[in-house]
C-alpha cells in the first residue's frame, strides 16, 4: 500500500514541478497542486486503509486493561505483585531472632 502512495506522491511532486516551471504556471499553483492533488488525498485514503489496525488496537488494549482490572478484583493475594505483609492464618508463628 505504501508504494502506491509513494509513487502517487512523486507524481503529484513532478505535476507541480511542471506548474512551477511553466511560463504560464505559478509556485502559488504548483503548492495549490500540490496540496489539493496529494497531500490531502493521500492522507484520507491512508487513514481509510489504517481503520481496521486501529479498530484492532483499541480492541486489544480494551482486552488488557478489562484482564487487569479482573486480575485487581479476584480475591488472589499475589495478584498485586505486592510482598505479603503478615501471615494469613493466626496458627502461624512469624519467624523471630532468638534471643
Amino acid at each position: 500500500m505504501y508504494l502506491v502512495v509513494i509513487g502517487w506522491m512523486y507524481v503529484v511532486l513532478m505535476m507541480s514541478v511542471a506548474e512551477a516551471t511553466n511560463t504560464t504556471g505559478s509556485v502559488l499553483g504548483a503548492i495549490v497542486t500540490f496540496f489539493l492533488y496529494g497531500l490531502l488525498p493521500v492522507a484520507l485514503v491512508v487513514y481509510l486503509m489504517r481503520t481496521p489496525q486501529r479498530r484492532k488496537a483499541i480492541k486489544a488494549r480494551e482486552a488488557a486493561e478489562l484482564q487487569a482490572r479482573v486480575a485487581a478484583e479476584s480475591g488472589d493475594p499475589d495478584a498485586g505483585g505486592h510482598a505479603p505483609g503478615a501471615a494469613e492464618d493466626d496458627r502461624i508463628a512469624s519467624v523471630r531472632k532468638e534471643p
